[in-house]
């Protein structure tokens, strides 16, 4: 990949955008670690057997990063679709500017770094061309996909070390995610006309699964 020096107000639109979901992101680990250290999920009883709060647990601390994370995530969920939208009007300049049709990366990843670069370098140009071997299908709410920036419908490019050349079936994905419990994975993934790269952490959440989406075979 060859970044593009590009300046332009779309592009530094979407450069603010990853900034805010990258602080939203870091509020919510923080949020999650109160839950953890309490040893609770978003769903555990806060009241014991008998109905009275419970004394293993700092339950104002518990409801107060519950909603915090709800918030958070309905934040995350409309930024998300902001960056779609203005990776889109980058694309459009990019394609008035140069006629010609690149895909664009946005290298969104939930440390709050860009693929291994920084935010500034995550407008990218493909000069690869890549093929989708799976779709995702389902994302929960809340799980480990939906806070890495999945969606339903993505055509997946990449995912770990498994592309298009060297996928075989679906059981490479599922041992990747086995494998990288609480640890990044890059995803690539084709969403309408634009690339978009993250950082998917598959780990344990409320819900059965490491993911919290399906991913299928693209037929």
């Amino acid at each position: 990949m060859v970044g593009i020096n590009m300046n332009g107000p779309a592009r530094d639109r979407v450069m603010r955008l990853i900034q805010d979901k990258d602080r939203i992101e870091s509020e919510i680990r923080e949020q999650t670690a109160v839950l953890e250290t309490n040893n609770v999920g978003m769903d555990d009883p806060l009241v014991d057997a008998e109905g009275f709060p419970r004394n293993d647990i700092d339950v104002y601390k518990v409801r107060h990063a519950r909603h915090r994370i709800i918030c958070l995530q309905n934040d995350h969920k409309s930024l998300m679709k902001s960056i779609e939208r203005g990776l889109a009007e980058v694309h459009k300049d990019l394609i008035g500017s140069n006629g010609e049709g690149p895909s664009v990366n946005a290298a969104a990843s939930s440390n709050g770094h860009t693929n291994g670069t920084s935010s500034g370098d995550s407008v990218q140009r493909m000069v690869v061309d890549e093929q989708a071997f799976a779709v995702v299908g389902f994302v929960s709410d809340g799980s480990p996909a939906d806070l890495a920036g999945l969606q339903e419908h993505d055509e997946i490019l990449q995912f770990g070390s498994v592309n298009h050349q060297n996928f075989e079936d679906m059981s490479q994905i599922n041992d990747i995610v086995v494998h990288s419990v609480n640890q990044r994975v890059n995803v690539k993934v084709k969403r309408g006309s634009i690339t978009v790269i993250m950082t998917v952490v598959p780990k344990p959440w409320q819900q059965p699964g490491l993911l919290g989406c399906h991913i299928q075979r693209k037929t």
